[in-house]
């Protein structure tokens, strides 16, 4: 029983060095920014923020702090071009 156990923890924790092996398809997190908390929401490979800079540009320091956080767990977000 224990040696089951035992390689059970043993694969979690290859996984978990493998980030490779998620990827999120949707997600909703609070983010504590200096002035406020903001809902930064991925979902089908969107982000959206509910910051006041976000609505004008596409993307924002939450979101940007969040791609860079879950690195390939994400797929690939573009970033709107000016």
């Amino acid at each position: 029983m224990y040696s089951s156990v035992i390689g059970k923890i043993e694969k979690a924790k290859r996984y978990a060095e493998e980030k490779g092996r998620v990827t999120f398809s949707s997600f909703v997190v609070t983010f504590r920014g200096e002035n406020d908390d903001h809902k930064v929401e991925y979902n089908d490979g969107n982000l959206t923020c509910t910051c006041t800079f976000f609505p004008g540009h596409g993307f924002c320091s939450h979101s940007m702090a969040l791609q860079r956080m879950l690195e390939e767990m994400l797929p690939p977000v573009e970033v709107p071009q000016n």
